[in-house]
């Protein structure tokens, strides 16, 4: 279906105000952009941070007369539109485009990360067929290839893993190829939870060996190695819980933070925890650590 997009520059102050008019003047969906390279990485809790600089685009049906629909946003807005243009959307899946420029992934020794529909690079190697949907975690950002990377340099034949906001179950799965197990999924997501599963039998894996479960669902028995890449305010809170889920001696890498953070989640959970060195893949760290002994 064609589409046309109004976009429109603007200060934060009047993001909401034409946020709201647009969707009034029929708009199908209204996404707002940083317009100035401020990135807004981790936002406090309960707050929905807008950019200083802000782009807002308002996506219309290719038929609706612009210019009736700039008269009538204006209006719902009480004044007239800031610097704005209308595009033209090429037709196109949008769901599956970013498909094309997704592709394998080397994250160190033997393992791979191969999008399902490309042929393997190495089929000799470790290869992880991933389709992430709708999930987070693809092995593209950093957070997640450190953790990756810092999987593929373990011995984990044997082993039994969390792996805590699974999305797409990429950590959880490549422990699993790589030796582990058995591996429980743990999300607040019900589309992650699908996601895993699909990519666990994409994989050709029993999912006796990865079920996946909501939080509150959860086994919480200790287990060797706890993988959890999700965000610094929600590890630091979770420190507890995740040191008790984690055996004696066993090892924890959690990622999602940026190197500012760091030492903020390593004192919630140097209590239980001796820290490795940190790494660092541009501004993002991921901390692996081993269970002390008693």
């Amino acid at each position: 279906m064609p589409w046309l997009q109004l976009r429109i520059n603007t200060k934060r102050k009047q993001a909401p105000s034409i946020e709201s008019a647009l969707i009034k003047a029929g708009a199908a969906s209204v996404t707002l952009e940083d317009n100035a390279d401020q990135p807004i990485l981790e936002p406090e809790l309960g707050t929905t941070p807008i950019w200083d600089a802000t782009r807002i685009t308002g996506l219309f049906e290719a038929d609706i007369d612009t210019n009736a629909v700039g008269e009538r946003a204006a209006s719902f807005l009480g004044s007239p539109l800031p610097e704005h243009r209308w595009e033209q959307l090429e037709d196109k899946d949008w769901e599956r485009e970013w498909m094309k420029n997704y592709h394998p992934i080397h994250c160190g020794n033997d393992l791979w990360i191969c999008p399902s529909w490309l042929e393997p690079p190495e089929p000799q190697a470790v290869n992880l067929l991933l389709d992430p949907g709708l999930a987070f975690g693809t092995g593209t950002h950093p957070t997640t290839f450190q953790c990756l990377q810092w999987l593929s340099e373990q011995t984990l034949d044997g082993q039994t893993a969390v792996d805590y906001g699974c999305g797409s179950g990429i950590l959880g799965i490549a422990a699993l190829l790589l030796g582990a197990s058995s591996v429980i999924g743990v999300d607040i997501d019900p589309q992650a939870l699908l996601a895993s599963r699909d990519n666990a039998l994409r994989n050709q894996l029993d999912p006796a060996r990865f079920p996946v479960f909501l939080p509150k669902d959860a086994p919480t028995e200790p287990r060797d190695l706890m993988l959890a890449n999700i965000l610094a305010g929600p590890l630091a809170e979770l420190s507890q819980s995740l040191a008790e889920q984690t055996k004696l001696g066993g090892k924890l890498c959690l990622s999602g933070i940026l190197n500012t953070q760091a030492e903020a989640v390593m004192s919630a959970y140097r209590r239980w925890f001796d820290f490795d060195p940190i790494r660092q893949k541009d501004e993002w760290v991921c901390l692996t650590a081993v269970k002390k002994r008693a």
